[in-house]
């Protein structure tokens, strides 16, 4: 299996050198992200999320289906995430590495069972017919903390997607076109983003938000934290590496909270800047608009 060119040495003892004197190679400090870009597709449901040189592309579709037998009022959700060649060396096509595996686990929790999509909403006829969404999640570029870059881009995706609309008469569906019906937002109900941090020294008594690639490679933990911006915790991620005591977790948690208040403002000021770019009279004005020419 190909793997990573791994940093010599000299390179692990500069950087860990560095943090232990408060300088991060990027001159950014502990708690500050890299610069993040987050647009938006010309079609309902494509977020694209940069933060720094990490670029991930999420896509939602959806389609009629019919529901799981043992959850027959409720839709189907699925996250499918794609590691490519293209992303670093390290990923193959159909072998999923330990990062890709994470990565898929950790969006599931977040997002799909902490219950902020409505899967119940996506029921049409009860045992029936129902909604299947799911998300795509591309990486483009693997440069460090691909979990927060990805979970930003599928949250956006998410709250950017509109479904077509569609009428029922007894268990007969009808889904229309969007020249027929203007199409209908998911019903959301929080928006939980992954806060990542990682941990450096001999006790894991640094903590560091954002971390490059290089970086991860010389981290002695990692955790990451998933909440919501008014505080509500879906999961926290502790896997492997160094003991981190309980203080240095709650100054992380408080940290996430800042984060994810600052994301969620983001992510809502796109959104609108994206509605409004969108709302120019209305699906009526660009019917007319096909009309006349």
């Amino acid at each position: 299996m190909p793997r990573e060119a791994e940093p010599s040495l000299n390179e692990k003892v500069f950087v860990t050198q560095a943090l232990q004197e408060n300088l991060r190679l990027d001159g950014r400090a502990f708690d500050s992200y890299r610069p993040i870009e987050l647009s938006f597709g010309q079609e309902y449901g494509i977020a694209d999320v940069k933060c720094g040189k990490t670029s991930v592309v999420a896509k939602v579709s959806a389609e009629v289906t019919v529901p799981y037998a043992d959850r027959p009022f409720d839709g189907v959700f699925n996250i499918v995430t794609e590691l490519s060649p293209m992303a670093s060396p390290a990923f193959e096509v159909n072998r999923p590495t330990e990062t890709e595996v994470l990565l898929s686990r950790l969006l599931e929790k977040t997002v799909r069972r902490s219950g902020a999509l409505d899967t119940e909403s996506l029921c049409l006829v009860a045992g029936h017919k129902c909604w299947s969404v799911r998300v795509d999640v591309h990486v483009l570029s693997h440069d460090g903390n691909l979990i927060d870059t990805s979970c930003l881009a599928v949250v956006a995706a998410l709250r950017h997607f509109r479904k077509p609309d569609t009428s029922i008469e007894g268990e007969s569906v009808t889904v229309y076109t969007p020249a027929e019906r203007e199409p209908v937002p998911l019903s959301w109900l929080h928006s939980p983003l992954c806060i990542t941090f990682s941990f450096f020294g001999d006790e894991g008594e640094i903590a560091v938000l954002d971390a490059t690639w290089l970086e991860e490679q010389v981290r002695v933990a990692s955790c990451t934290i998933s909440l919501n911006r008014h505080g509500e915790i879906c999961q926290i991620a502790k896997l492997g590496g160094v003991q981190v005591e309980a203080v240095a977790l709650l100054q992380c948690t408080n940290t996430a909270l800042t984060k994810v208040k600052e994301l969620s403002t983001l992510l809502d000021d796109k959104l609108a800047e994206d509605a409004k770019r969108r709302d120019k009279g209305g699906l009526i004005a660009e019917l007319s608009a096909e009309n006349d020419r």
